[in-house]
Parts: structure tokens; C-alpha cells; sequence
């Protein structure tokens, strides 16, 4: 199978994965609410993050002991054994699809708490057009009219998911900081393709981004704290750690490595354009996902409902997504 194809699957599989994460986020958010009903909403957002990022950079971490013990026992006839420590280039990359990473979800999660789940879903799905109008300044070409339609069908579809009205889009704190998260996501896919990382591994460079995602969530985290207790007192539940394990193993350990390794094998447009699969699934998992979480938490959480809108956005989407994927691939300037 053609590799950019094979690459653009994985990533809509990524990205249906990903779409668990929406209410599993919102839930754990609401029951830490419980435990902590003092503290502000960007505190429970930059300590989830701080968390979810923690684990899985120690697991990453080990695995990578692990790999290397394995590759030292196994290691007979001159093989060299994988290096646990990351190169330069790895550092580099990781550190800054990290930063950008968290700061983004950051933003994206404490948007939500001041603004409707479908105009922060619209607005996220900005960088399906930052980054085209970034490749063009930065390339000094305007993109090709595939480009631009397919980025028309993606906002179309975005606001149809989202059920958009044009007295919904008022700029407060929560559309605000839901655009900036977006900002944040567009660089987050323009740095991991930069050309200079092509020969990185991409399980180094992800355990890189884990780290940085975890170191930089923290210190917010206790400055955000009403009381440093706080830290460990919002996490104190059964139903928060059954749901955190699945965001953890199910969201995060899977999900991120493969969208490592395999986005910067097609353009940053495309990578854009196919992350934006993942409203469409999240709509459909809200269909059923909400009401299993109320029913094990007790939260009040119901599911939604299939509606027209469900399948003409997605349709939108979708066949923007066919319509690049089937363009022949151009070579982006300045990443």
C-alpha cells in the first residue's frame, strides 16, 4: 500500500482513539471538582495534564530499559544494542511538540469550562487552516485550490458537527483561549515534520514529549493549588483512577507514539485536515460513552443523540480528507 495512504489510516485510527478522551476528560474533570471544589477549573485542567503525562513518561521511560536489556541479551554477532539515551535532534523535537502540546491542551480544556462543547470543537479545528496560511507565508506559494477546498468542506463540517449559530461565536475567556490552544496544536504538527527530524526514533522523541508535557504542566499546577494537598486530594477516588487507566493506556500510551511516527509521512496540510477526524468520532462516542461513565460515577453525564447533523458534518470532513488524500503530494517549504 502507497505509504502516505498507510500513514493517513493510522492517523484516523489515532484519531477515533482520541475521541475517547473527550468525555473521559470532562469526567475525570467533574469528579475532581468534587474533591477539590475550591480550586479553579485550570488548576483540575493543568493537573490532569500534569498527571496523564507523568505516567506516561515513566512507563516510556522503562520501556525503553527494557528494550535495551533485551537488545544487550540478544546482542551477539556485532549487533549494537538501541540506545536508551535520546540524541540531540530527539531532545529538540520532543521538548517542543511537548511545550506546544501542553500548553495546548491546557488552554483547550480550561476553554471548555467558559464556553459550549460544540463551539470549542469548531474552534480547534483552527489549525486545519493556520497551517495551509503558514505553509503559503512561509513557502512564499499560495496553496493549490484542493487545498482550499478541502479546508472549506472542514470548516463546514466542523460547524455543522457543532450545530454553530452566529450568535454562539462571542469572543469571551473560553473561545479565547480554545483559539490559542489551536495555535498551539498547529505548531505542535508543524515542528514534529521539520525536516531536520527525519531520522529520529520516534519512541525516544515521544518519550521526550511526555516528559516536557509533564515538566511543563506542574509548576502551574502548584501555583494554581488552593492548598498543596490539593495535588493529591483531587485525584482520591476509585472512579477517577478506573477512568484516568483508561485515558492513560487507552488515549495516551498508543495514541501519541503512533502519531509520531506516523505524521511526518505526509504534509503538514494533510496531517491538519486528518486530525480533524477526530470531532466526527468524538460525536459518535458521545452517543454511548457518556451514559456508561454516569452509570459507574453517578455523575450526571447523558449521551447524545444521533442527529442530521452528525452525518452531514462528518460527511464534510470525511470527503475533504478523501479529496487531499487522492491529490498527488506536494513538497512543503519552511518546516
Amino acid at each position: 500500500m502507497n505509504p502516505r495512504i498507510t500513514a493517513s489510516l493510522v492517523l484516523i485510527a489515532t484519531c477515533a482513539l482520541w475521541a475517547f478522551s473527550f468525555p473521559l476528560l470532562k469526567s475525570i474533570e467533574q469528579l475532581g471538582r468534587r474533591n477539590v471544589p475550591g480550586n479553579s477549573s485550570l488548576f483540575l485542567s493543568t493537573l490532569l495534564v500534569a498527571y496523564r503525562f507523568t505516567f506516561a513518561a515513566g512507563l516510556f521511560v522503562a520501556g525503553l530499559a527494557v528494550r535495551r536489556a533485551r537488545g544487550l541479551a540478544s546482542g551477539g554477532g556485532g549487533d549494537t544494542p538501541t540506545p536508551i539515551r535520546p540524541t540531540r535532534l530527539e531532545w529538540k523535537q520532543g521538548l517542543g511538540i511537548g511545550i506546544f502540546g501542553a500548553l495546548g491542551l491546557i488552554l483547550q480544556m480550561d476553554g471548555l469550562a467558559y464556553t459550549e462543547g460544540s463551539v470549542s470543537a469548531f474552534l480547534t479545528q483552527g489549525y486545519a487552516v493556520l497551517i495551509p496560511i503558514w505553509v503559503a507565508l512561509s513557502s512564499r506559494r499560495l496553496p493549490g485550490w484542493s487545498v482550499v477546498g478541502a479546508c472549506a468542506l472542514v470548516g463546514l463540517g466542523a460547524a455543522l458537527l457543532a450545530g454553530l449559530r452566529p450568535d454562539h461565536l462571542l469572543l469571551g475567556r473560553g473561545e479565547l483561549e480554545t483559539l490559542a490552544g489551536s495555535v498551539l496544536f498547529a505548531g505542535q504538527i508543524l515542528w514534529l515534520e521539520r525536516r531536520e527530524f527525519s531520522g529520529n526514533d520516534s519512541v525516544r522523541a515521544t518519550t521526550v514529549m511526555f516528559g516536557a508535557m509533564a515538566a511543563t504542566a506542574w509548576p502551574l499546577a502548584l501555583a494554581l493549588a488552593n492548598q498543596p494537598q490539593d495535588i493529591l486530594k483531587a485525584a482520591a477516588s476509585t472512579d477517577i483512577a478506573a477512568l484516568f487507566a483508561c485515558l492513560l493506556f487507552g488515549c495516551t500510551l498508543l495514541t501519541f507514539p503512533l502519531a509520531n511516527h506516523w505524521q511526518p509521512k505526509v504534509t503538514a496540510t494533510q496531517a491538519g485536515l486528518l486530525y480533524c477526524t477526530e470531532p466526527v468520532f468524538t460525536s459518535g462516542v458521545c452517543l454511548f460513552v457518556p451514559g456508561w461513565i454516569s452509570g459507574m460515577t453517578g455523575l450526571e453525564y447523558p449521551n447524545e443523540s444521533l442527529h442530521l447533523r452528525l452525518i452531514l458534518g462528518g460527511t464534510c470532513i470525511l470527503a475533504a480528507n478523501v479529496w487531499i488524500l487522492l491529490r498527488p503530494p506536494t513538497p512543503q517549504a519552511g518546516t
